[in-house]
């Protein structure tokens, strides 16, 4: 079994690059630093984050390339449903 496995190498976590508005400045944060919430347009999909830097709380709109890729690097995800 072990040789099954030794060419495997531990891998690395994924973190996302990104800038806060208010101070400017660019970080590399974690998945479990974001929040995703997927709504029934694109006004309604965003991600979230708090700036280490400065605690602010910043919002960034979500098209489906950035969906796909906070998703893929395991970034929690909210469904919003739609109110009737």
């Amino acid at each position: 079994m072990a040789s099954a496995f030794s060419g495997m190498t531990r891998a690395r976590p994924v973190v996302f690059r990104v800038a806060c508005p208010d101070c400017r400045g660019g970080f590399e944060l974690a998945a479990a630093a974001f929040r995703l919430a997927i709504g029934a347009t694109h006004r309604t999909t965003f991600y979230s984050f708090t700036c280490p830097e400065c605690g602010t709380a910043v919002r960034k709109p979500a098209g489906e390339r950035i969906v796909e890729l906070l998703t893929g690097g395991g970034v929690r995800t909210l469904r919003l449903h739609p109110t009737v």
